[in-house]
């Protein structure tokens, strides 16, 4: 397992991972950007990128794989190298490479697709959702994916707007929203981060990919 795992203490826990081998490397990329921030991560060969610039150039889009990997792991006990799974999904249209560069996605339908599948995943995107949602969603012991701002590393601010980053949601009920950050910036806003409905509800874009 890579040292970008790090496995929450206590049975039953979701293992963690950051979208970076190295999850210390937060403040550099929102200091310098992923592609140059990454270009120093000393790990970057557990991703299974060819190279470091592959690497850079792709784990800043990696939320998503992050939280596949996760869940394959909690489910599995194997962690998968990011950059594996992002080609596979890629393969399925989850990833589109523009003609300048540019990488889009996670797309949802292709990469449910690839999840079933590679991977046997029963998974399903959900819109028009409120926090209080989630907690029928993983009451049978499932996942969620949810798109929320990028800002909810820090709880306490009030975003531009919502969606545009995925967390792992692990559990809900109607007191807590608990989940894993592929990109928190510290290890209290990555791993087992627990907020109010109604503080979650202000990153929520209300949609998202449930994995039962």
């Amino acid at each position: 397992m890579s040292a970008a795992a790090r496995a929450s203490p206590g049975a039953g826990r979701v293992p963690y991972f950051s979208q970076w081998e190295s999850p210390g490397m937060t403040p550099a990329v929102l200091a310098e950007g992923a592609e140059a921030a990454l270009l120093r991560d000393p790990a970057w060969r557990g991703s299974g990128a060819a190279t470091v610039e592959e690497y850079a150039r792709w784990a800043g889009h990696l939320c998503g794989m992050a939280c596949l990997k996760m869940v394959l792991a909690a489910r599995t006990g194997r962690a998968h190298p990011m950059l594996e799974l992002a080609r596979g999904c890629a393969a399925e249209g989850g990833y589109v490479e523009e003609a300048d560069g540019a990488i889009r996605g996670l797309i949802y339908a292709p990469f449910i697709r690839y999840a079933a599948a590679r991977f046997g995943l029963r998974a399903a995107t959900h819109l028009g959702l409120a926090p209080a949602d989630l907690v029928p969603l993983l009451a049978g012991g499932g996942f969620f994916m949810a798109s929320v701002h990028k800002d909810i590393r820090w709880p306490e601010r009030v975003p531009p707007h919502t969606g545009g980053h995925l967390v792992l949601v692990t559990a809900a009920t109607p007191e807590a929203i608990t989940f894993h950050n592929p990109s928190g910036h510290e290890p209290a806003a990555r791993e087992d981060v627990s907020l109010p409905p109604a503080v979650f509800g202000r990153f929520f874009a209300g949609r998202g990919i449930a994995i039962a």
